[in-house]
């Protein structure tokens, strides 16, 4: 019996080491989510239409985990972004 309660106190001391694990990876998930709203909010706030924009936009930051500066140009600034196409060869991200 001794050898049981060891095994289920090393089960339950193995499952709090990932929860604590996995809510630190959520927050830093969160986080990068965050960036890139606000990024892409920056980056879009002169675009005709906003929804798609802040789509594309928040697709390409996730990707790329950059948004270049100012509502047009600057893709220099992070060629990941900038080299992103769609699936006609045209620019992915605004």
């Amino acid at each position: 019996m001794p050898c049981e309660s060891k095994m289920k106190l090393v089960f339950a001391n193995v499952l709090l080491v990932c929860l604590v694990l996995s809510s630190s990876f959520l927050e830093i998930s969160v986080a990068g989510s965050a960036f890139c709203d606000s990024k892409c909010a920056q980056r879009c706030a002169k675009a005709g239409v906003q929804d798609r924009c802040l789509k594309f936009c928040g697709i390409c930051c996730e990707k790329c985990k950059c948004v270049p500066s100012g509502t047009y140009g600057n893709k220099y600034e992070c060629p990941c972004y900038r080299d992103l196409k769609n699936s006609k060869g045209k620019d992915k991200c605004p």
